[in-house]
């Protein structure tokens, strides 16, 4: 992918508060007109990542850019051209819904109010009320307004459907799939919710611990990650098989491990040359078991390093 391909693009990116590393060597490419669902646990270092990308937070070392220019130095033309809704919602809350969207819309030079009272109608905004006294599901619908009327290439929310019942969720997703029917704009968000993620993305990535373990279309995903059941002896690990382990457990002989990548022949090499009897169980992973065994890997990672 070249840079003029990418919507975001991140090359070892890090950031920490204090002794907290919330973001380690992040190396991340979204293509341009593709929705991208960036899923991890709380904690994980996904709302990091995004206000390092929307110039909020700097980081310690690395580079991001969106749209091909440097996040750390937000442009008028930039600002224009990327729209972002953040977790908590919101700012203005002393306002009517109106006088939200006519502070905002003076912020940008392209804000289309045409569009605007569109969104306005189909979200069933009540125009006359104050910010503080909407639902939460009105109040992120507001928010998607804001960030859509202005007509960016690039759309980032940072967990646009947290707190919100599973009507409302559905009801707010299936509005954020509509704004890219055309595929003309780029949405990245996170989430925690892996039903979400799976539901409108295009392109899954996982983060945990502050890092990227896996990226791909939930199709690939699940074609490369398996899980596999097997009964050790003494035996060895084949050294293709070490590496490509992202959680395992060991229960006496029996050992369960899931691969990411997962390798036909190196599980083939650990039965011949180990005596696993009476074979090795190759099992299918849907997103969701993929997403808590890279947490749960994740996790035993940082725990030996910490008694180390």
């Amino acid at each position: 992918m070249t840079d003029s391909d990418a919507a975001i693009k991140t090359r070892d990116l890090c950031k920490s508060f204090g002794k907290v590393q919330a973001c380690r060597e992040l190396s991340i490419e979204v293509p341009k007109g593709i929705t991208y669902g960036l899923l991890g646990p709380n904690g994980a270092g996904k709302s990091t990542l995004i206000r390092m990308l929307m110039g909020l937070h700097q980081s310690d070392s690395g580079t991001a850019e969106l749209l091909g220019q440097p996040a750390n130095h937000h442009t008028a033309e930039l600002a224009n051209r990327v729209g972002y809704v953040p977790e908590l919602h919101f700012i203005y809350r002393w306002m009517t819904v109106n006088e939200a969207i006519g502070f905002v819309s003076r912020l940008y030079n392209d804000w289309d109010s045409t569009l605007a009272d569109s969104l306005l109608d189909k979200f069933e905004l009540p125009r006359k009320k104050r910010v503080s006294s909407l639902s939460k599901g009105m109040t992120a619908k507001l928010g998607l307004l804001l960030g859509l009327s202005h007509t960016p290439e690039l759309l980032i929310l940072d967990e646009p459907t947290s707190g919100l019942d599973p009507i409302i969720r559905e009801d707010f997703l299936e509005s954020v799939l509509q704004t890219h029917a055309d595929g003309e704009r780029t949405v990245f968000f996170s989430s925690h919710h892996v039903d979400d993620v799976e539901r409108v993305s295009d392109e899954v990535g996982i983060m945990a611990d502050g890092q990227l373990a896996l990226e791909g279309s939930v199709e690939h995903l699940r074609q490369s990650v398996k899980r596999v059941s097997f009964v050790l002896e003494d035996g060895k690990l084949p050294s293709a098989l070490h590496e490509s382990i992202i959680h395992q457990k060991v229960d006496r002989r029996q050992w369960t491990t899931t691969l990411s990548p997962y390798s036909p022949e190196a599980v083939q090499e650990l039965i011949a040359t180990n005596d696993v009897q009476p074979t090795a169980e190759v099992i299918d992973l849907n997103l969701e078991e993929i997403f808590k065994d890279v947490v749960r890997g994740k996790s035993q990672t940082s725990a030996r390093k910490a008694a180390a």
